[in-house]
C-alpha cells in the first residue's frame, strides 16, 4: 500500500507493518525524538511499535554551515512525518518539507526551479526522479545505482561537506572560463585593431594569437592546484 504499509499472510493471520495513522497517540513520543514509528498489527490487533531513525551524517551540520557561508540556502525534503523531519532538521539548522512522496518532491523541485537554479542531493531510489528534474543532481557515492545514474555528479568521499566544495569548484571553474574568454578575445581585438591601423605587423598578430592560446591554457591549468577555501 504505497506510502502507508506493507502486509502479508503469516501463519494464516494478516500481518501489517506501516504508518501509525491508526494509532497516532502510541507513536507520538518516538516521532518527537526524530524517530519514525512503525505500527505492527495482526488481524487488526496491535502487536507493537518499532521506532527507527536515520542519523545525520557526521559532517552534515558542518556541510550545511559551509553552504550557508557560500550564500546557498538548503531545505530537507523527506518522506518522514513532520515531527520526525522537524527533529532532525532542527538539529542541523535546516528548513524541512515532510511527508513527501516522490511526486511531491518533484513538485517542490519544480516550484523552486521557477525562481532560480536548484541542486538536489540524494542517495535513495525515491530520490532519483527529483535528482533528474533538478538543475543539477548530486548523488552520494554510496547511494543506490538508480540515484547515481539519475544524477549529474557524484560525491565519492561520502561527505556532505563535499557539496559545498563542489559549489566552490564550480564557481572557480566558471570564473576561469570567463577569464580565458576575456584574455583570448581581448588580445585578438587589440591586435586586430593595431594590425588594421598599421601599428603592428601581421607576424606580431600571429604570434599574439598563439600567445593567447598559451595564456588561456596556463590559466586553465591553475585549477589543478585548486583547494577548498574553508
Amino acid at each position: 500500500m504505497p506510502g502507508k504499509a506493507v502486509s502479508g499472510r503469516v501463519e494464516g493471520a494478516l500481518v501489517a507493518v506501516g504508518s501509525p495513522s491508526c494509532a497516532a497517540a502510541s507513536g507520538a513520543a518516538q516521532e518527537g525524538e526524530g524517530k519514525t514509528a512503525v505500527i505492527v498489527t495482526r488481524d487488526g490487533a496491535l502487536l507493537g511499535i518499532v521506532a527507527m531513525r536515520d542519523e545525520p551524517r557526521a559532517d552534515a551540520a558542518e556541510g550545511i554551515a559551509a553552504l550557508r557561508r557560500l550564500g546557498v540556502g538548503a531545505v530537507m525534503l523527506t518522506g518522514d512525518n513532520p515531527r520526525t523531519g522537524a527533529a532532525i532538521a532542527g538539529a542541523l539548522g535546516l528548513d524541512v518539507k515532510a511527508s513527501l512522496l516522490p511526486d511531491d518532491k518533484l513538485r517542490e523541485i519544480a516550484a523552486r526551479a521557477a525562481t532560480g537554479p536548484v541542486v538536489m542531493v540524494g542517495d535513495r531510489i525515491n530520490d532519483a526522479p527529483a535528482l533528474a528534474a533538478a538543475t543539477a543532481g548530486i548523488a552520494m557515492g554510496g547511494g543506490t545505482d538508480v540515484a547515481l545514474e539519475s544524477a549529474d555528479a557524484a560525491l565519492m568521499r561520502e561527505r556532505v561537506r563535499g557539496v559545498a566544495e563542489l559549489v566552490e569548484l564550480s564557481r572557480a571553474t566558471l570564473a576561469n572560463v570567463k577569464g580565458n574568454v576575456a584574455i583570448a578575445v581581448g588580445l585578438k581585438f587589440v591586435f586586430l585593431v593595431t594590425t588594421v591601423t598599421g601599428t603592428t605587423g601581421l607576424w606580431l598578430a600571429i604570434l599574439a594569437d598563439t600567445g593567447a592560446t598559451v595564456l588561456v591554457t596556463l590559466n586553465a591549468l591553475r585549477l589543478l592546484a585548486w583547494k577548498p577555501s574553508q
